[in-house]
């Protein structure tokens, strides 16, 4: 099913949001309700955001594809203008429009979780469908850089 899709699908009883400023704020407000950090989505531009509070589908629409630096960690990811994910508490699963580079190509991005096990607390990971997974500091993720 295509984004476009299964937008259409998740528009009944979605909030949806229009402006960057407005998004912006929203996309931070719904992360800190959900646990976690919220600087993991530096979008800029946005022009929507919707959210389904019954299935925890989440849509974002920018004006462009946008790339980002997160210094903290040494990696650059890649936003395309449409993000999609299922989101809920301290984990977005089925992630749709995100890469991150590794090397010298680019991997999507279909699941992050924060860590709740005692051992590992404090972390957070992102994994990629095909099963490579890399694990970060959750503070790198809090403030935006």
């Amino acid at each position: 099913m295509g984004s476009k899709q299964l937008i259409s699908a998740h528009k009944e009883n979605a909030e949806i949001y229009h402006g960057s400023c407005l998004c912006k704020q929203k996309s931070i407000e719904l992360l800190c309700l959900m646990n976690l950090p919220k600087a993991l989505l530096p979008l800029t531009d946005l022009v929507e955001l919707g959210y389904n509070p019954i299935t925890g589908f989440v849509w974002l629409k920018q004006k462009q594809p946008y790339h980002h630096r997160f210094r903290g960690i040494g990696r650059t990811v890649s936003y395309d203008a449409e993000v999609t994910t299922f989101i809920e508490d301290g984990r977005m699963r089925r992630l749709t429009g995100v890469k991150s580079k590794e090397l010298l190509i680019w991997v999507s991005i279909s699941d992050i979780y924060v860590d709740e096990n005692q051992d590992h607390a404090g972390t957070i990971t992102f994994a990629s469908s095909t099963g490579l997974a890399r694990t970060f500091p959750v503070s790198t993720f809090e403030v935006d850089e």
